[in-house]
């Protein structure tokens, strides 16, 4: 079948079509408990290629899946079907109407992207959900998205004005108020629904939950005489892409509210917070979050919200309440903080209370830490899922919605049915609507697990109807809710939801299995982790005994990966540079990660490890290791990329190219001796087109310039009492010295006696080995690891600061090198390695580092490396510049730079790297004024701004360097 379905739409489609079993595997998961392998997979360009996939799909009885981000918790978006993915062509806005608020767009566009292109106006699109940065405008309508701001600006259903989109039978209609006249087949089925919904109206109105938050089953109350004028697209809305597939959303847009302040409420109890919620709302803020103890405890360990976390949360408190007010009269802000203080002191609480008595509120008027606590909030989820056990938060009954008066009796009911079944739920989400993300913790592999699931199930859905709740009050139906709808709604509901489906849909084209007609919940074939799932023993390279499973652990740290889809992004951050140029899900840390799952577990055929099918999955991972800090479950894909290409070496060996780069600290004392021959290839007329097929290096750039002067250790008086290490890398040493010389002259100014790291006599200069890691030659690296510990440590165990240049040598002795080498030694060594900024930060508070320095230029332009940025340092770099007097210090808000070590050289990658610069550092650079200095630690960041921008980067080094104050200036 999918051959066949891939043939007929080859000739037919200009879309991009994937039928290999490794693209089909990437779009099996979403961020649900399911996986079902689709039919294939079409990226469509046009309405022509939606048209033609839907006759040749109807013609050949298959199934047709709309996706946008993925990220569906219910299963919404996995099928054994041909699915559509709108993100990567069909994502454009068609029509702005700032005049009148609203816009025309099609599926695939994220809701990220669509608010920053409103944003110039002064508008936006306020269904805030928490992917918001990956989330598509299609996916949203699709599930009725609610976010945090329903309390003020309702959900989908209340913002989307009308949509086009093709039925079944490959019509096209305009599904609104307005709009071109209608067909007969139209006007038939808008006849059909009031007729339905006349009918129905009495058993609506008694079996509809009346609580806002509620988007289980097919919105007929849209239908009802009392709904008119009838919108047809409001039925659309919810529909999870069963009845129609949407071309395109007419949207009602708002002003933005551009200030806003955040009390944060802390309370001793769970309870109380969920009591307290029903007065605080009476304060008419736009939004109250709930945050409980286990979020708070797991984000004090994801370096990203560490800092966050220190500064918003007083105590030891078992839940906050984070409300949100954003007034239209920006200087009612302090009052409505203060009515919130005194709500909660009427309510009983005050800081210097005791026991239930304790709490109180944290005021928040700083945007930028307003912004990181909205991170915080919106990562919840995922944050949740970053236990490394095999017992999970599973996400089933999660988002039950009841009226706030009965909310904390509601949590109360669930942790005693939590507690009867030997389990704990995790909290989180939007009390002011009554609507809670709880989890419990189960381990899926497992058949009690499921069946533990399957009773909690029944018994929360049993609970929330004892509430007039709604068993679904954001995240929609799919395979988990589905199978419940009689118990929620009643046989005549269920039944008035299949007549729908069988008017729109009769061949049941769109999405079987959703809504109406599902499987059950628990059928555990339709499980990502199966009856059948296993992974054989592999033997790995690195240690990985942090998580569970084959390989050390290996299997356990790749099913982190909840697909949560936090990669997608494409603005903020570092993470995923690749998917940023390709828009391709295999290009994505999740895509990767799917990946490698399935192959370890045999469900891409065998040696799926190393096929080249894997290699070219990994082939524009740059190892950025933004997925170390960025991904809230902590997939690190860079070190996992180490272990693919470790045993593809050992399996494969390694081309010409790979030893030219891996084995370039052997070579390189030779090269900078021989430095006018080793530079030939830059200088001399098409010797680069020469050797590009046979060295892999692309002849369109110049390959770094070995220097003559390379830089010797005995440079540096070799003290008695040193103060500081300096280890000279590979980069820095050989091609240039300058840095490590500005450094020497930077720690001799601040009085700072130091000394280099030296090999022992007769060996070569020392290396952290990442050039072997960035190949696979895990046992090479592990020997150049191994001689940098033995130099290093004497050193660490007096305590001593270890400083380094480059930050992807010196940032591997806290990361790669514990892994090569796990145990005390490595462990003090990372613990001491600084990088020099990290350094000169450190020494704030001591009298005795005294380094003077003069202003080297107006403004400094800075561009952090991204294993600085993965690593947390950046704050450090920033600190150390302020000490530059009457100089204006910007950082560029970055990705990676592109060059990534050797990436940018490539022959087969050189272009994607280009595309990497010019989404945000050429341009940034471009635009700075001629007496702004360009600064950049890593040397392949230096390299890339001087190729692709034409400016001349220098290291911080140097920059302090220019800055040093001399003589009477000093003085």
């Amino acid at each position: 079948m999918p051959q066949q379905l891939s043939e007929l739409l080859q000739s037919r489609v200009e879309g991009d079509l994937m039928f290999d079993q490794f693209s089909r595997g990437r779009y099996a998961t979403d961020a649900s408990l399911y996986q079902i392998m689709p039919l294939g997979v079409l990226c469509p360009k046009s309405e022509d290629d939606i048209a033609a996939a839907i006759d040749i799909a109807r013609e050949q009885r298959v199934p047709i899946l709309p996706r946008g981000g993925g990220t569906s918790q219910c299963g919404q978006t996995v099928n054994e079907a041909l699915v559509l993915d709108n993100t990567q062509y069909f994502n454009d806005i068609l029509e702005l109407d700032v005049e009148n608020q609203r816009c025309v767009v099609r599926p695939g566009i994220v809701l990220d992207v669509l608010n920053r292109a409103l944003k110039p106006h002064g508008l936006w699109f306020p269904v805030d959900v928490s992917t918001a940065s990956r989330a598509t405008i299609g996916g949203m309508a699709g599930n009725n998205s609610c976010g945090g701001k329903s309390l003020r600006y309702g959900m989908m259903r209340d913002n989307v004005l009308s949509i086009d989109g093709f039925m079944a039978d490959g019509s096209h209609h305009h599904f609104g108020l307005n709009g071109p006249a209608p067909s007969p087949a139209y006007k038939a089925l808008k006849d059909d629904m009031q007729s339905l919904g006349r009918r129905e109206a009495a058993e609506i109105e008694a079996r509809f939950p009346k609580v806002m938050r509620r988007v289980g089953g097919y919105n007929i109350d849209a239908l009802t005489p009392d709904s008119a004028p009838l919108n047809l697209a409001q039925l659309l809305v919810g529909s999870e892409g069963t009845l129609a597939y949407s071309t395109a959303v007419e949207l009602k847009l708002w002003p933005i509210l551009s200030q806003k302040v955040l009390g944060v409420c802390h309370f001793a109890t769970f309870h109380q917070a969920m009591d307290a919620t029903q007065h605080l709302v009476k304060l008419q803020p736009q939004g109250v979050e709930l945050v409980d103890a286990t979020m708070i405890s797991l984000a004090r360990d994801i370096p990203m919200f560490q800092p966050t976390i220190a500064e918003v949360v007083t105590g030891s408190p078992e839940a906050l309440l984070l409300v949100e007010f954003a007034e239209e009269d920006v200087t009612r802000h302090p009052a409505k903080l203060k009515e919130l203080e005194e709500m909660m002191g009427d309510l009983g609480f005050s800081w210097t209370g005791t026991g239930r008595n304790w709490g109180g509120v944290t005021k928040v008027t700083d945007a930028a830490l307003q912004g990181r606590i909205a991170d915080l909030r919106s990562s919840g989820l995922n944050i949740m899922m970053s236990m490394k056990d095999d017992g999970k938060p599973v996400s089933f009954v999660e988002d039950c919605a009841v009226e706030l008066p009965d909310l904390a009796a509601y949590t109360a009911g669930l942790t005693e049915i939590f507690d009867r079944h030997g389990t704990k739920g995790t909290w989180y989400a939007h009390a002011s609507v009554g609507c809670l993300h709880v989890r419990p913790v189960l381990n899926l592999k497992l058949d009690k697990d499921v069946k533990t699931m399957r009773q909690i199930a029944e018994e929360c859905f049993d609970l929330v109807a004892r509430y007039k709740g709604s068993h679904s009050g954001e995240h929609g139906d799919g395979l988990v809710r589905s199978e419940f709808h009689e118990k929620m709604f009643g046989a005549r509901m269920v039944a008035n939801f299949a007549e729908v489906k069988q008017r729109f849909d009769p061949e049941g084209l769109f999405n079987p299995g959703k809504i109406v007609d599902a499987p059950k919940m628990d059928d555990r074939r339709l499980f990502r982790y199966g009856p059948d799932y296993n992974a054989p023993e592999i033997k790995t390279a690195l240690d990985w005994s942090e998580w569970t499973g084959s390989g050390g652990g290996f299997q356990g740290a790749i099913e982190m990966c909840n697909n949560n889809g936090a990669c997608r992004k494409l603005k903020g951050g570092v993470m995923c540079p690749s998917y940023r140029v390709t828009r391709k899900e295999q290009d994505l840390t999740r895509g990767r990660a799917n990946t490698l799952r399935l192959a370890i577990t045999g469900q891409l055929g065998p040696d799926a490890l190393t096929s080249d099918e894997m290699a070219e999955t990994m082939k524009l991972c740059v190892s950025c290791k933004g997925c170390k800090r960025e991904c809230p479950t902590g997939v690190d894909m860079a070190r996992m990329k180490i272990e693919v290409m470790s045993a593809r070496a050992q399996k494969h060996g390694i081309s010409l190219h790979d030893r030219l780069v891996g084995y370039l600290p052997r070579y390189a004392p030779m090269a900078s001796r021989l430095s006018v021959l080793a530079n030939l290839r830059n200088c001399v007329p098409g010797l680069a087109a020469l050797t590009e097929r046979i060295t892999g290096f692309t002849r369109t750039r110049d390959l770094p310039v070995w220097s003559a002067q390379a830089f010797r250790n005995q440079e540096v008086a070799q003290h008695d009492q040193p103060k500081a290490v300096i280890f000279a890398d590979c980069f820095n040493r050989y091609f240039e010295p300058e840095n490590l010389r500005a450094t020497v002259k930077v720690l001799e100014a601040a009085k700072v006696p130091a000394v280099v790291a030296t090999q022992p006599a007769g060996e070569r200069p020392l290396c952290c080995g990442r050039t072997f890691l960035s190949v696979g030659l895990v046992e090479e690296a592990k020997v150049e690891a191994q001689r940098l510990v033995d130099a290093l440590l004497p050193y660490a165990q007096q305590g001593l600061p270890i400083i380094g240049l480059e930050p992807s040598c010196l940032l591997t002795l806290r990361d790669e090198i514990p892994a090569l080498l796990p145990g005390a030694d490595t462990a003090l060594l990372a613990q001491q390695a600084r990088m020099l900024e990290e350094y000169i930060a450190d020494q704030e508070d001591n009298p005795e580092f005294d380094l003077q320095l003069a202003s080297p230029a107006p403004k400094v332009l800075l561009h952090g490396h991204c294993h600085q940025k993965a690593m947390g340092i950046m704050s450090s770099i920033e600190k150390t510049l302020a000490r530059l007097p009457d100089t204006e210090i910007e950082t560029v808000e970055t990705s990676c730079c592109g060059m990534a070590g050797s990436f940018g050289y490539g022959v087969d990658t050189h272009e994607v790297s280009r595309k990497m610069a010019e989404s945000d550092l050429a341009p940034a650079v471009r635009r700075a004024e001629a007496s702004t200095l360009i600064v950049a630690d890593g040397t392949s960041c230096r390299h890339q701004v001087s190729d692709i921008a034409g400016r001349k980067p220098i290291h911080v080094a140097r920059l302090l360097e220019m800055a040093l104050k001399t003589g009477e200036e000093a003085t």
